[in-house]
């Protein structure tokens, strides 16, 4: 019948309006059986043990349908995002007791997952697991083809990337450097503004809190205008860069973190630049490009081999430290990418 164990998980108390706090939600402790339902065909059971904190998930706490890939969470019952996972047991032939996986499972300790479809098997255990929350997970692949396709990027070119210490902006800047691009981010603390320069090896970074003109401090940095923006931010970040934006220049969306918890999200003003400056504008979602998840990896994983990409992390200790990880992404609280550590370090 398989052995029944308590199973920690983090619920949603309800919607939520404005900036989510650490109250919307609670930690509860039910049980599971550790064998998979007779419902289930082709599901797994698997023990999750590491889970990423996403900028994306405050969309799914919105109650209004928002037209995303991703199901909104439900009240009252667990959220769920990427992590990484062993599984336990397994009715998919592809997938066996054991075998370590990363994609969509719920925030507690035991998931069942029926689309199994939508999981990564990891093959390549020469790099930290929690890396595949981040650089070899949705971040990675979201930084990766959001420069190099949807940019179309060239040696030379000057880049700008907003949020630039977080999950994906980190690796948007490498890439650019890497490539020999000019490239400078924007954060919101002096620490980050370090990291960027000195382990990221940006050419220069600013603190957007301290900039009273942002259109004057992009002018600073970017003199004869920016080629590359990758959007993470939005709002007047957002109105700025396209007045100082190239000509034929191209802007990356991404996200507009600085909007998601607004009920009213801010205007943008300069959009008849977009004509004058004869730039492309371009969003994109990370499962355009998931069936090129090998040629991915073959292009990545050598780089962090070598050590010609860095990358950081904020990992937090157990379920219980998972709302407030995740509520500090919207007030900038994590330095690098964010990742709740389900097991302890001895069990994984």
């Amino acid at each position: 019948m398989g052995e029944e164990v308590s199973n920690k998980q983090v619920i949603l108390r309800d919607f939520v309006t404005g900036f989510p706090k650490e109250s919307d939600f609670h930690v509860r402790t039910s049980s599971i059986c550790l064998k998979l339902p007779q419902s289930s065909k082709n599901g797994v059971l698997v023990n999750n043990l590491f889970l990423s904190c996403d900028p994306y998930m405050r969309i799914l706490m919105f109650q209004a349908y928002v037209p995303f890939p991703i199901d909104s969470f439900t009240p009252g019952s667990v959220i769920y995002g990427y992590g990484v996972a062993r599984v336990l047991e397994s009715r998919d032939p592809n997938l066996k007791e054991g075998d370590l996986v990363w994609g969509v499972t719920g925030w507690e300790e035991y998931s069942v997952i029926e689309e199994t479809q939508k999981l990564f098997k990891i093959e390549h255990l020469d790099v930290p697991l929690s890396y595949y929350t981040g650089i070899l997970g949705m971040p990675g692949v979201t930084a990766y083809f959001g420069f190099y396709d949807v940019c179309c990027p060239k040696k030379g070119e000057s880049v700008f990337v907003s949020a630039a210490s977080g999950a994906v902006g980190q690796l948007v800047g490498q890439f650019a450097k890497l490539l020999g691009c000019y490239v400078v981010g924007s954060a919101g603390t002096q620490p980050k503004i370090e990291l960027l320069k000195n382990k990221f090896g940006f050419d220069d970074a600013f603190n957007y809190k301290e900039e009273p003109n942002l259109d004057a401090a992009l002018k600073r940095y970017f003199p004869k205008g920016i080629d590359i923006y990758f959007e993470n931010v939005g709002g007047k970040m957002l109105d700025a860069v396209l007045g100082n934006m190239s000509i034929h220049g191209r802007i990356a969306v991404c996200g507009m973190i600085s909007q998601y918890n607004l009920e009213n999200t801010e205007g943008v003003h300069n959009l008849m630049n977009i004509v004058l400056q004869r730039i492309r504008m371009q969003g994109f979602e990370c499962f355009d490009y998931y069936h090129r998840y090998s040629e991915f990896l073959d292009a990545v994983l050598p780089l962090i081999r070598a050590g010609k990409l860095s990358y950081v992390e904020d990992i937090a200790d157990g379920l219980n430290a998972g709302p407030a990880a995740l509520v500090g992404l919207f007030s900038g609280r994590n330095v690098g990418k964010q990742v709740v550590a389900v097991a302890a370090q001895s069990c994984i």
